[in-house]
């Protein structure tokens, strides 16, 4: 029985893709700063403890794996970016991912690949007046997301002279309906209104959570797949598209749609707000082109499935 070796195990990703693993046969490995009072009930999932600060890991647990899912990382959205949050959300991408290439490299391992999570925040907006969707060769945009998401993808370049496939997942906006985005985007509904972003022409590149989790499911299973893929579904649309297209199905026709200015979102998220009144299209034409197919490629696919 192959063991996956999985950091940020407790997120919304790490949740769905545990649940999967576990289904596929494999043994999980759940590396936390704490052992749970409560631990999950089945045999096939257990858990190690890891030290990001300190720059310590259960070394039994790297020797065990036979492959590492990297999830972990303090949430872009849940606080507002103070220096002080900047500096946790870099810390905890960077330190971690140098904490797990230092365990690979000292520590006696049979691992076959490192699977890490990165975002589509690498990207700028938009090229002004032109259709251009963001291909994996693009640039790290010159902003904190940007550098965040370039500074993250580094701390992992080092396994490539370990020897050990490599697979970074640049990910879009998460569907699902255990957290993330759509609950946000769904909030103002229960008052029957549409809350579309600023002048909702932004382009969203989003994800269904089922899709995402296949991703790495596909990484796993076939060898040829490494280095850098966009994590997207084939279709983005604007902001007010989705907005529309969620209150449609969640409302059906008792809603209505208002727009939140783009000053009233920069006072209440501050510089965050620049990521959310941002148009990104990015391509998943690589992932496509190694053979993978999406299950969820429009949004009303998606939407129709999250809605039951």
């Amino acid at each position: 029985m192959e063991k996956i070796l999985i950091t940020g195990g407790t997120g919304l990703v790490g949740k769905a893709l545990t649940e999967a693993l576990l289904e596929r046969g494999f043994h999980v490995i759940v590396l936390t700063r704490r052992l749970p009072e409560i631990p999950y009930p089945v045999s096939r999932i257990s858990y190690a403890t890891w030290n990001i600060e300190k720059q310590t890991i259960d070394k039994d647990a790297v020797q065990e794996a036979d492959y590492i899912i990297h999830l972990a990382g303090a949430s872009v959205t849940k606080k507002q970016w103070t220096k002080k949050r900047k500096l946790e959300i870099v810390n905890s991408r960077v330190d971690s991912g140098k904490l797990i290439v230092e365990s690979v490299k000292t520590i006696p391992n049979k691992i076959k690949a490192i699977i890490s999570a990165s975002a589509i925040g690498w990207y700028g907006p938009d090229f002004e007046n032109k259709k251009i969707s963001f291909s994996e060769e693009a640039p790290a945009a010159n902003n904190f997301l940007g550098q965040t998401c370039k500074q993250w993808e580094a701390a992992f370049e080092p396994l490539s002279f370990l020897c050990k496939r490599l697979v970074k997942f640049r990910i879009g906006i998460v569907l699902s309906n255990e957290g993330g985005a759509l609950a946000e985007f769904k909030k103002p509904l229960k008052f029957g209104l549409a809350a579309i972003l600023g002048s909702g022409k932004q382009i969203i590149s989003w994800i269904h959570i089922d899709d995402l989790v296949r991703l790495f499911l596909f990484a796993i299973d076939n060898e040829e797949i490494s280095g850098t893929y966009n994590a997207v579904a084939p279709n983005p649309l604007t902001n007010k598209e989705l907005i529309l297209a969620i209150a449609k199905k969640e409302k059906r026709k008792f809603y209505i749609p208002i727009h939140v200015p783009s000053f009233v979102l920069k006072l209440m998220l501050g510089e965050m707000s620049v990521e959310v009144l941002k148009s990104a299209t990015v391509s998943c034409k690589k992932i496509q082109e190694a053979g993978f197919i999406f299950q969820y490629s429009t949004i009303e696919k998606a939407i129709q499935q999250l809605a039951g």
